[in-house]
């Protein structure tokens, strides 16, 4: 994943000296993580559609159950007390992350959570009202 990421920065012309602290800062973020879980999409056993707007939108529910799965569990392990933090670089690097992991062809990896006891609780950011995110009709 690192080689990739790096490939990546630097085709997007970062120094070399922020490209290596960017990876540098990934590697130590996901080494000590106590777990890492990596959520997958799998659209094996969902409808098949003859037309590209219901595939589409076949393709969009599956991966908004998979969104969904990830929350609860965010959800879950916050509620035993545990740290959790939602990384996407998976879905950037899916080969990489199926075949590293010995994954079934069709599991495409969406996520990963680097879970564990939080060294530090930090305080509850001020969050938007609901009339500032949300329009009531």
């Amino acid at each position: 994943m690192s080689l990739e990421f790096k490939h990546d920065l630097e085709k997007d012309g970062l120094s070399p000296d922020k490209v290596q602290t960017q990876i540098t800062r990934s590697k130590e973020r996901m080494t000590s993580a106590p777990i890492l879980i990596v959520i997958n999409l799998d659209m094996s056993e969902m409808d098949v559609y003859p037309d590209k707007k219901r595939k589409r939108a076949e393709f969009r529910m599956a991966m908004q159950s998979v969104a969904n799965a990830g929350m609860q569990l965010l959800l879950a392990t916050h509620a035993e007390g545990l740290g959790g933090v939602w990384i996407s670089s998976p879905l950037f690097v899916q080969e990489t992350v199926q075949n590293i992991l010995n994954l079934p062809q069709s599991w495409e990896p969406q996520g990963m959570f680097y879970l564990g006891y939080p060294e530090v609780t930090p305080e509850a950011r001020e969050r938007k009202s609901l009339d500032e995110i949300s329009i009531f009709i």
